[in-house]
């Protein structure tokens, strides 16, 4: 017991020590569990990562939840915001009004170079319109994809656009492709990418007009591109990518989400009643384990992937550990200079 202590106290030490020559703001207030799972998720952190971290918010607010926590105090620093932006508000509205909100003292802390990525749990429709009109779109792309971690039978496929644009172009699609194929790779670590286009089949005949002319684009973009991906293969994991419009996207997403849940809670409920209450017991561990695996807080967040910088959206409803992990993901996508390569990409 007192070794494993040494050996923690030693890796803490040594993390502490280590240059944090990588900054991440961090929205405090944004999310229901705010700021207490934002802050706890940012205090484990630094300790595992050689990360800097701005939490911005309300200074006395953040300042108290920090209290609870012991850290190198060189790893955190609070920059104050006095306002919030709820999720009930205009999103171009609240933008607009509201500069000293956590969300847009954040985005601006990016766009002033202070910061290298932006998390929040905040409201998705005002980090949206603040990333991109704050941080700026990359050279060359259109519209920011969200781009979604989305569990499959072999791990995660990543899911864009999951919500942020409802109507889409062709070559929207295209970008959409590109910039998920290149996250996909720098980012979760999977080399060569395979990139599906989501339709309602895999004949090449079959489809909408938006669909069929992105297919065309598609097939001669620079991608590993294998075609059509069907709604009844993507939780097999048929490719590595799912490419499709944010109307389609989200209802994948939550279509996925629900069913899951509801899954979830049939098994539980025929499993611990009657004479299966003692099966309940031995099956414990495998449903956690698969139960864990579909928690989207072990992913972290979701990036708006197409911004000049990183800009993450954690679920409204994350707990601490999206917060670390979405902290982990950061420094990767910075570390891979994943910007740079959309870029490259996209000017081929």
């Amino acid at each position: 017991m007192l070794a494993a202590l040494f050996i923690y106290y030693r890796i803490d030490k040594e993390v502490d020590m280590l240059e944090r020559n990588i900054t991440v703001a961090v929205d405090a207030m944004g999310g229901d569990n705010a700021p207490y799972e934002i802050v706890k998720g940012v205090a484990e952190a630094v300790k595992l990562y050689p990360v800097k971290v701005l939490l911005v918010g309300q200074e006395e607010v953040v300042k108290k939840e920090l209290a609870a926590y012991t850290f190198d105090e060189d790893s955190i620093e609070i920059v104050n915001a006095d306002e919030v932006i709820s999720t009930e508000e205009v999103p171009t509205e609240a933008v607009r009004k509201k500069k000293n909100s956590s969300l847009m003292v954040g985005l601006n802390l990016v766009k002033e170079n202070k910061a290298s990525a932006f998390i929040s749990a905040g409201s998705t429709g005002a980090l949206f319109v603040g990333g991109t009109v704050t941080v700026g779109r990359i050279k060359g792309i259109d519209r920011p994809a969200l781009a979604t971690c989305l569990p499959n039978a072999k791990g995660y496929s990543l899911l864009l656009d999951s919500g942020a644009n409802v109507d889409c172009k062709p070559h929207y699609l295209e970008q959409f492709a590109k910039m998920g194929s290149v996250y996909a790779e720098t980012v979760l670590g999977i080399k060569n990418p395979t990139v599906g286009l989501a339709n309602i089949g895999v004949e090449r005949e079959k489809g909408n007009a938006l669909v069929k002319e992105a297919y065309s684009l598609l097939e001669n973009a620079d991608i590993n591109f294998k075609g059509y991906a069907e709604m009844i293969d993507i939780p097999f994991g048929v490719v590595d990518v799912v490419v499709c419009d944010g109307f389609v996207g989200n209802t994948i997403l939550k279509t996925t989400e629900g069913v899951c849940k509801s899954l979830f809670g049939r098994i539980k409920g025929e499993i611990t009643k009657g004479p299966y209450k003692l099966a309940a017991a031995a099956l414990k561990t495998p449903f956690g384990n698969i139960k864990n695996s579909l928690d989207s807080d072990n992913v972290g967040g979701a990036p708006y992937v197409g911004l000049k910088s990183l800009v993450m959206k954690v679920h409204g409803s994350c707990k601490a550990p999206a917060i670390t992990n979405c902290i982990k993901q950061s420094i990767s996508f910075i570390e891979n200079d994943t910007v740079a390569k959309i870029e490259s990409l996209i000017q081929k």
